[in-house]
C-alpha cells in the first residue's frame, strides 16, 4: 500500500520556501522573499494547522500576494532612500574650489583643491590669469590638469574657507 503524501506536504513546503529564498539571494528584489514568506506562513503553517491542501495552497497564495503588494514596495523605498549619487574621483572635482599656489606661466599654474590635493592648472577661455592665493574654481578636468576660471566673491558654490 502506498503512503498517503498529503502526510509529507510539510517536507514540500519548507523546500520549497528554502528554494525562494536561494533565488531571493541572487536576485535581491524582495520579490522572492515574500513568496517564501508565504509559503512559510500560509502552506506551512496550515499544513501545521491541519488543514487540507487546498486550503494550504490557498493561505499561502493570498498571504504572499498580501505581502508582495503592501510590504515590498515599501522595503523598496527604504532600501532605495539613501541610494542617491554622490559624485566621486574625478566627478567630485567639477565645481570645487581652489586657490592659486603657482604663478600661471603660458596660461598653466599651479593650484590646491580645496580637499588638499595639488594639481597642474590651466585657465578657461576667456579668463584672466589670477594671481597667486586667488580662489578660483574647477570647471573642467582634462586627464591631470584641471581648468579653473577665478570665482566671484558672491558665487555660491565656493566651497572651502579663507586660509
Amino acid at each position: 500500500m502506498l503512503p498517503d503524501l498529503t502526510e509529507y506536504m510539510w517536507i514540500a513546503w519548507l523546500s520549497l520556501a528554502v528554494i525562494f529564498v536561494i533565488i531571493e539571494l541572487l536576485t535581491l528584489e524582495f520579490t522572492f522573499l515574500m513568496l517564501a514568506a508565504g509559503t512559510l506562513i500560509g502552506g506551512l503553517g496550515v499544513n501545521l494547522l491541519g488543514g487540507v491542501w487546498w486550503l494550504q495552497i490557498l493561505a499561502a497564495a493570498v498571504i504572499a500576494a498580501l505581502l508582495l503588494f503592501t510590504i515590498r514596495p515599501l522595503l523598496l523605498r527604504l532600501l532605495h532612500r539613501s541610494s542617491g549619487l554622490h559624485p566621486t574621483n574625478v566627478d567630485a572635482l567639477y565645481g570645487m574650489g581652489a586657490r592659486v599656489v603657482a604663478a600661471f606661466v603660458d596660461g598653466r599654474g599651479s593650484v590646491r583643491l580645496d580637499n588638499g590635493e595639488q594639481w597642474t592648472a590651466e585657465i578657461a577661455d576667456g579668463s584672466v590669469a589670477p594671481a597667486i592665493g586667488t580662489r578660483v574654481t574647477v570647471t573642467a578636468v582634462r586627464g591631470a590638469t584641471v581648468v579653473v576660471a577665478q570665482t566671484s566673491p558672491e558665487n555660491p558654490t565656493e566651497r572651502g574657507t579663507e586660509s
